[in-house]
């Protein structure tokens, strides 16, 4: 890159991601590439049935096994604790039931680990497990989170009386009532977020080392938080210090929220590792992965909204079924209180809004964050009921939009449900852009036209806003989360000038190298190519808490500013020295240090760089070398927003779906590069089609996954997502330096209902109000004939 070239900002410029050609020529190192001397491997035993005692496990044929090691049960492993439940609800009290290592005495789901092989090769370990005899005495199960409360439900845990989780609320519910009792209009409506499989390219897994000698473990593993893994795994799981226990996450093929948690193999690859002395490994399959990892949304919820004839929203009234699962997985309380109850009224002005919640136990797969993790359940559900109440009044949808939207002179905006405040906003432009660009009015004639003629097409408009950022500490540590939530980088500039940024973040498909490494060439001045981005290992980078909550930027992104800031300020603080000048007058661009109004006569980063490393002529009192760390606590969380448009036409023939058009207006604050977002959109508005039109995880009565596998559970190709135009307006962040939002989850959490408010657009002349998701042509045709 040359010197004119690094002068031009690379903050705002669409650089191709350079993590992209390692990755798709199959030399990126994975979990699954990781081979140790002397590795064993894993299998587990898994039940059969969703609720059962275990009366007895005889594992002598898989024992007699060769290359068979040993088997261990869940009583073996009594001496450590089970998972830990990091998040509970707040101001409530919860009554947590985390996952052991393997089940002891009871299993609660259907792929509940009872037993596992440990043998020379996964072939040997896979037979040897089916080998190991289980008998059970099988239970009544319960998968309905609302069933599952109800008297008489078959009990899945003693400490859990009712399967009850948790009861939370927020809001004011006088004010709600009364806001509904004496409304002209009220809509209400059942509304089903139906449970989703995140079904990541890469399944989850551990590898475990022990060093007898120093009592170490090594774990790799497949992570979006592995700092956050060590200290749950040390001071809860194992309650041995954290400084024994380094966590590795190589590259990572997708998470979607899955690879957050603290799961049973990291324990239990660990536990083994110790025991046998050898290095262990447990990858599991995908039908492994769609029965046991985490699954995501699943509410069911009675929802009412309140307003006048003229279009204006006075009152919202929320009553959720959240489904937490068999167990409670790390942080699942606060996705259904927190990440969704306290935005439930997106981007309105609604002066009376209440909220409860009940969490329930279910014999179904644990339920945790997946893409959004409780905004897209929010945004969902107040944009569907935006759309009957301005059915109901025969207003058009958009201009109820308009009539109730916060406005710019609002923010911060306080939503009145406990929320931090809104940083900033600016929503009818984005409206107005993407009906702009839909050709919103012309469309409303096209359709009435086309009606005449049989043919049906709908328009969606879906305004969202979500929480960002998720970060600060001391609102976090009230909502229930049991830490901290601040990020931290180490940016060290080495003597020969190139830079090394270790970060807390971790990517797993975001970008980061690429993003990360604009912000730190344009502050510092340096080429690009020599910025190099390190991730992903406990032992080499700062405590960080991950990247999850689109957070990675406004968090993760600004502790690397900090630092940044810290090396130009002693840049600065050195040149003055070494050009016997005031520091005062130093001015620091486009990698050099000079004195104001003599830009000759000055130094450059690599030299500045050199001469701290060498340290033969420091300033009285600096430290050599310029290497900055910093822990970045942010004041609020950042609320990105925007508006999706989706135009379809529906075959009432057969009730097929055809995806015509899909605009995306987003607003993620200052871009870092247009081209990662757009990406970022693109992904995010394919999952959320996805639970419009395909996915649903489903189990029977009897608490089988029917959806087992990819042959059952209809993830979408390529060819099912359309073209997707995009654009943005930007309104940058005033809580942190980068004026940043973030990007990866905006498009999930606008999609599902902008395709949904299209269909039932679509099918209005036939006196449909609502569907539920996903809208199947079965499910289409139903509600065309009535049935």
């Amino acid at each position: 890159m040359t010197a004119t070239e690094m002068k031009e900002r690379l903050v705002g410029r669409a650089l191709k991601r350079r993590e992209d050609p390692k990755l798709i020529t199959g030399h990126g190192n994975y979990l699954d590439d990781i081979k140790l001397p002397g590795m064993l491997h894993i299998a587990l035993v898994r039940s059969p049935h969703a609720h059962a005692k275990i009366v007895s496990i005889d594992a002598s044929k898989a024992l007699a096994m060769p290359g068979v090691v040993a088997v261990f049960t869940g009583k073996d492993m009594l001496d450590i604790n089970p998972m830990p439940a990091a998040w509970q609800a707040a101001g409530v009290k919860n009554y947590p039931v985390p996952p052991r290592a393997l089940a002891v005495d009871k299993v609660a789901l259907v792929g509940d680990p009872v037993a596992m092989v440990v043998a020379e090769n996964r072939y040997i370990a896979r037979d040897a497990a089916d080998a190991v005899e289980v008998e059970y005495e099988p239970l009544p199960a319960v998968v309905d989170a609302r069933k599952a409360v109800e008297p008489g439900a078959p009990q899945i845990h003693e400490a859990a009386p009712n399967n009850i989780v948790f009861e939370w609320e927020c809001g004011n519910k006088a004010a709600a009532d009364a806001a509904i009792a004496s409304a002209e209009v009220v809509v209400k409506e059942e509304i089903i977020n139906q449970r989703l499989i995140p079904t990541p390219m890469e399944t989850r897994g551990s590898i475990a080392r022990y060093d007898a000698t120093t009592g170490e473990w090594t774990v790799w593993m497949t992570s979006q938080a592995p700092h956050v893994h060590r200290l749950l795994l040390t001071a809860f799981v194992f309650g041995v210090p954290e400084t024994k226990l380094r966590c590795i996450a190589p590259n990572v093929g997708g998470g979607f929220g899955q690879k957050i948690f603290c799961y049973n193999d990291m324990a239990f690859t660990m536990w083994a590792a110790r025991k046998l002395g050898r290095p262990v490994k447990f990858v599991e399959d995908r039908s492994e992965n769609y029965k046991y990892s985490t699954h995501g949304r699943d509410h069911i919820t009675e929802a009412e909204l309140a307003g006048t004839r003229d279009g204006k929203i006075t009152g919202l009234r929320v009553k959720t079924w959240a489904n937490i699962g068999a167990y409670f997985s790390t942080v699942a309380a606060g996705i259904p209180t927190t990440l969704y109850g306290r935005i439930i009224t997106g981007v309105y002005k609604i002066p009376a809004a209440y909220v409860h919640v009940t969490g329930a136990y279910t014999n179904t797969a644990m339920v945790d964050a997946y893409r959004g993790a409780g905004r897209p359940e929010a945004s969902y559900l107040i944009e569907r009921m935006v759309d009957r109440f301005a059915a109901e009044i025969g207003m058009d949808p958009a201009e109820v939009r308009r009539k109730n939207y916060i406005q710019p002179e609002d923010f911060p905006y306080d939503n009145g449900l406990g929320l931090l405040p809104y940083d900033s906003g600016n929503y009818e432009p984005a409206l107005n852009k993407a009906l702009e660009i839909a050709g919103y009015a012309e469309f409303r004639k096209q359709q009435a036209e086309l009606r005449k003629q049989g043919r049906y097409l709908g328009i969606g408009i879906s305004s969202y806003v979500e929480i960002c950022g998720i970060a600060p500490s001391a609102w976090m540590g009230g909502q229930g989360w049991g830490a901290g939530l601040w990020e931290s980088a180490n940016v060290r500039v080495h003597l020969t000038g190139k830079v090394v940024v270790t970060t807390g973040s971790l990517p797993h498909g975001q970008g980061l190298e690429t993003t990360f490494a604009q912000i730190v060439a344009d502050e510092l001045g340096v080429p690009y190519e020599d910025v190099e981005v390190q991730w992903g290992d406990t032992q080499g980078t700062p405590f960080g808490y991950g990247t999850y909550g689109s957070r990675s930027l406004a968090v993760g992104g600004v502790a690397i500013k900090r630092s940044v800031d810290k090396i130009k300020e002693k840049a600065r603080k050195l040149a003055a020295h070494l050009l016997e000048a005031n520091e005062a007058d130093i001015v620091f661009e486009n990698g050099r240090a000079y004195v104001k109004g003599s830009p000759d006569k000055g130094k450059t980063i690599g030299e500045l760089a050199a001469a701290a490393a060498v340290a033969y002529n420091l300033p009285p009192g600096m430290e050599p070398f310029l290497d900055e760390t910093s822990y970045y606590d942010p004041p609020n969380c950042t609320f990105p927003f925007g508006t999706h448009v989706c135009i379809v036409e529906v075959d009432p023939e057969t009730g097929h779906v055809k995806l015509l058009r899909y605009i995306a207006v987003d607003d993620c604050g200052n871009q870092i590069n247009p081209l990662i977002v757009e990406g970022q959109i693109h992904g995010g508005i394919a999952q959320g089609l996805a639970q419009a039109l395909y996915e649903g995880a489903v189990y029977n009565e009897d608490g089988q996954l029917l959806t087992g596998t990819l042959m059952d559970y209809a993830v979408p190709t390529a060819a099912m997502v359309p073209h997707i135009e995009t654009d943005h307006t930007v309104t940058p962040s005033p809580v942190n330096p980068l004026g940043v939002k973030g990007a990866g989850e905006a498009g999930t959490i606008a999609s599902a209902q902008c395709v949904m408010n299209a269909i039932i657009d679509a099918l209005a002349p036939f006196g449909v109000k609502h569907l539920q998701m996903p809208a199947t042509p079965e499910r289409i045709w139903r509600a065309i004939h009535g049935k």
